[in-house]
């Protein structure tokens, strides 16, 4: 789908739409909003580098990665950002904004390379440990970022257990909304108004069933008090009414394109997309 014109300087590209079940047309999960020359980050998923490359963005370091929770479908990227970008000739430190735990996270996976740390900067390579550097934010709802007419607002949403965010991006010309991973929240919906753009997870309502699921029993149980159906999320985004609604975090369990688009159009009247891995909107 063609960017506006009116909103040329802001886009969104999907380079992961994935859930936890390998896919190799869907990688983990990670959003970027590119508005001018700056790229933030939403999410740390398997593979992100490689993707950044194929999106043509920045393999030197985003200007900032926002985590929307710890659970490792988000996060297993995240060593990859902070170590490639930092030999691909990053200058100066990773800023990462994310929820409690989030230091500890870093913190244990630069022990767990410090050997490859040592020798890159002791070697032959000569590289600069400053550089190597990541700046955690461990954050609360509010604006976490407001420079150079970017405003980033983090807002809580419903993930069982897990401290979670969605991110709300004020941009020139554009306003984009990223749900990260919840339930229905009303949270969401109040920090949506006036979105051009919401990216949002999904999972498909009328493909879900028991059989060879993570959880057996338990697994229709477990989609409906962690994540949003395409069902629900039709119902959610007539009520904000963004420009966009593109879904990501795709949970099809045999679902169709079709299928997930028919449940979203059961409330939802406006431009609707399944999105997909690359896809700029």
């Amino acid at each position: 789908m063609a960017v506006p014109a009116s909103a040329q300087r802001t886009k969104v590209v999907l380079l992961g739409t994935g859930f936890p079940r390998p896919d190799p047309n869907a990688w983990g999960p990670a959003t970027a909003v590119v508005a001018g020359d700056r790229v933030f980050l939403v999410d740390a998923g398997v593979g992100v580098e490689r993707r950044l490359a194929a999106a043509h963005l920045p393999i030197n370091g985003v200007t900032a990665l926002f985590i929307t929770h710890l659970h490792s479908d988000h996060t297993l990227g995240l060593a990859d950002l902070i170590l490639t970008s930092w030999v691909m000739q990053r200058r100066g430190a990773l800023e990462v904004y994310g929820p409690p735990g989030l230091q500890a996270m870093v913190d244990h996976l630069m022990a767990a390379y410090a050997v490859d740390v040592k020798a890159r900067i002791e070697g032959l390579e000569h590289e600069t440990l400053d550089n190597s550097r990541v700046s955690v934010h461990e954050i609360t709802p509010g604006v976490l970022y407001d420079s150079g007419g970017v405003k980033v607002l983090a807002f809580r949403v419903d993930h069982g257990s897990l401290v979670a965010f969605g991110y709300r991006f004020d941009t020139p010309g554009r306003v984009v909304v990223i749900s990260g991973d919840t339930r229905p929240s009303e949270e969401l919906v109040k920090a949506s108004a006036g979105a051009d753009v919401l990216v949002h997870e999904v999972y498909s309502g009328s493909h879900l069933k028991v059989e060879n699921r993570p959880g057996g029993a338990d697994w229709p149980a477990y989609m409906r008090s962690l994540h949003t159906s395409d069902v629900e999320l039709g119902q959610l985004a007539e009520r904000i009414h963004p420009k966009l609604l593109v879904l990501t975090h795709i949970i099809r369990m045999g679902a169709s394109d079709d299928d997930l688009l028919a449940g979203v159009r059961q409330d939802f009247r406006g431009d609707v997309v399944v999105g997909k891995d690359l896809g700029e909107y």
